[in-house]
C-alpha cells in the first residue's frame, strides 16, 4: 500500500442500532479532536468510516459492496480515500477483511476505536492495521470531550451482553457485559447538557443491567443512576434503551412513576411469545412473566408506551407458536416494535438447530406480525389525540413554517409556528396517522418539561 498524505476531511457512515450511532458521534468528535473536518454534503472525503452492524444475515457482503462502491468512485475521480471498517463486523472478520479487500486501511472493533488516530498515522505512512481487542472502559478513557451536542444526545452507559441467545452474536462482538464508571458518566452528562442537550438517552445493549456506586460508595442500580442525572437542573428529559426483562429491578419500575424526567417510555424486547421457543432461544423470561412485568411498569406509570422486538421464524417454530406471539402482541398493545425475520449468524447456536423455516413461511409470518404491530401503533396515536403534552423540536420539516419533534412517548409530531430546534414546545395532539401526529402549538415551552 503506498503512502498518502494525512487526510483532511473525513465521514462517518454508521449502520444499526442506537449503540452504533453513538459510536460514530464519538469517532466524528475523535477526528475532529485530530484537525480532521467532516466532507461537505456531496463532497468526497479522504478518509471513510465504514461503522458497520453484524446483527443480519449478508452484513458483511453489504460491506464489501461498500468498499467497492468508494474504491471505484476514487478511481473514478483520480484518488480513492482511505477506508476504515469499524464496528462489530469489523470485530467478528477482521482478518478476512484484511485479505479479502486489500483497499482497506484499517479494521478497528466497537471496542477499539479510539486508536483511530494512531491507525491513520500508520495508514498515511502506507501500513494497514487491524484492532479488534477488547479492553473494557479504555475507549471511553482515552476518547475527548463532548465539545458540543444536539437537542437529544446518547450516552453509553453499559457495553456487552452475557444473556448469550442463541440466535445473537453480540456477546461475540460486543463482549462482556461491563458497566461504565457513575463519576464519568455523571460528569459526560454534564457535559451533554452544557453543550446543548436537554434530552439524554442511556444506552447499553442491556442497558438496565449497569451497576455501579455513587460517590459515597453507595451501591446502585440504572434507577440510580437515572435519578443522579436527574437533578441536572438545565436537562429536560432521560430515555434508555434497550432492556432486558431479566434485569427489571423493581427500582427501576418505581422510577417511572417517580421521575418526572424519566419519559413514559418502556423498550423491553420479548422476542417471541411461545415460551418453548423461548426457551430455545435461551431467554431467561417466559410470555406470563413478561406480561407481569409490563402490568408493573403500567400500574407505576399509567400512560406508558411499550415497545419490543420480535424474531420470527426461528428454527422449529411451528404456526400455533407463532400464533401465540400474536396472542402476546394483543394482550400488549405496543405503541412501537422492532420486528425481523430470523438470521442465522455464523457461529451461534441457533445456525446448527435444526428445524430452520422457509423464508416465504417467515415472510408471511412477518406480515402478519407486521399488520397486527401497525395497528396497535396507530391505535396508540390516535388515544393521545387531545392530550397536551411538550415536544421537544428536533428539525424542520420539508413544508415552510413546519417543525418536527418528539412527544413524551417518542411519537414523531409535526407542527407550524416560530421555534428554534431544542425547544419545549407544548402542543394539543390533533391527528393522529400510523407514523406521526399532527400538533396545534398552545405555547413555547422553554421553561417546562
Amino acid at each position: 500500500m503506498p503512502s498518502a498524505p494525512p487526510p483532511k476531511t473525513f465521514r462517518v457512515k454508521s449502520f444499526g442500532c442506537q449503540m452504533n450511532a453513538y459510536d460514530g458521534e464519538r469517532m466524528t468528535d475523535l477526528l475532529e479532536a485530530q484537525g480532521i473536518v467532516p466532507a461537505a454534503e456531496g463532497d468526497d472525503a479522504d478518509l471513510v468510516v465504514l461503522n458497520t452492524c453484524h446483527i443480519r444475515e449478508r452484513a458483511a457482503e453489504k460491506v464489501y459492496s461498500d468498499i467497492g462502491r468508494l474504491v471505484k468512485n476514487g478511481d473514478a475521480a483520480g484518488k480513492r480515500p482511505l477506508i476504515a471498517v469499524a464496528g462489530c463486523v469489523a470485530q467478528a472478520e477482521g482478518e478476512e477483511i484484511m485479505v479479502r479487500a486489500p483497499a482497506v486501511s484499517m479494521v478497528v472493533g466497537p471496542q477499539a476505536y479510539h486508536r483511530l488516530p494512531e491507525m491513520i498515522e500508520q495508514a498515511s505512512r502506507g501500513e494497514r492495521s487491524s484492532d479488534t481487542e477488547m479492553p473494557p472502559i479504555a475507549k471511553f478513557d482515552a476518547l475527548p470531550g463532548r465539545r458540543r451536542s444536539g437537542p437529544s444526545a446518547f450516552l453509553t452507559v453499559q457495553e456487552g451482553c452475557d444473556k448469550f441467545c442463541t440466535y445473537c452474536v453480540v456477546p461475540y462482538t460486543r463482549g462482556a457485559e461491563i458497566s461504565r464508571p457513575f463519576k464519568d458518566l455523571l460528569a459526560e452528562a454534564e457535559r451533554l447538557v452544557e453543550a446543548g442537550a436537554c434530552e439524554i438517552t442511556l444506552l447499553g445493549q442491556n442497558v438496565n443491567a449497569w451497576s455501579g456506586e455513587d460517590e459515597k460508595g453507595r451501591p446502585l442500580g440504572l434507577d440510580g443512576l437515572i435519578r443522579a442525572i436527574a437533578a441536572l437542573p438545565d436537562l429536560r428529559r432521560i430515555r434508555y434503551t434497550t432492556s432486558h426483562p431479566a434485569d427489571v429491578t423493581d427500582g427501576l419500575v418505581a422510577a417511572h412513576g417517580e421521575i418526572d424526567k424519566l419519559m413514559p417510555f418502556l423498550h423491553l424486547p420479548v422476542q417471541s411469545g411461545s415460551d418453548r421457543v423461548l426457551k430455545g432461544m435461551n431467554r431467561s423470561h417466559t410470555a406470563e412473566s413478561y406480561l407481569r412485568l409490563i402490568e408493573r411498569f403500567r400500574a407505576a406509570r399509567p400512560d406508558l408506551a411499550v415497545s419490543g422486538d420480535f424474531i420470527v421464524g426461528f428454527p422449529g417454530e411451528t404456526d400455533a407458536e407463532f400464533a401465540e406471539t400474536l396472542r402476546l402482541i394483543d394482550a400488549v398493545g405496543y405503541a412501537q416494535a422492532f420486528s425481523f425475520k430470523y438470521s442465522s449468524r455464523p457461529g451461534t447456536p441457533a445456525a446448527t438447530m435444526s428445524g430452520h423455516i422457509p423464508q416465504p413461511v417467515m415472510e408471511e409470518r412477518l406480515q402478519k406480525l407486521q399488520a397486527a404491530l401497525n395497528r396497535d401503533q396507530l391505535a396508540f396515536n390516535q388515544s393521545t389525540v387531545g392530550k397536551k403534552c411538550a415536544v421537544l423540536v428536533e428539525r424542520r420539516g420539508k413544508l415552510p413554517g413546519q417543525w418536527l419533534g418528539k412527544s413524551p412517548w417518542l411519537q414523531s409530531v409535526w407542527f407550524t409556528g416560530d421555534h428554534a430546534i431544542g425547544d419545549l414546545v407544548e402542543v394539543e395532539l390533533v391527528e393522529a396517522g400510523p407514523n406521526s401526529l399532527a400538533g396545534r402549538v398552545l405555547r413555547p415551552a422553554a421553561a417546562a418539561a
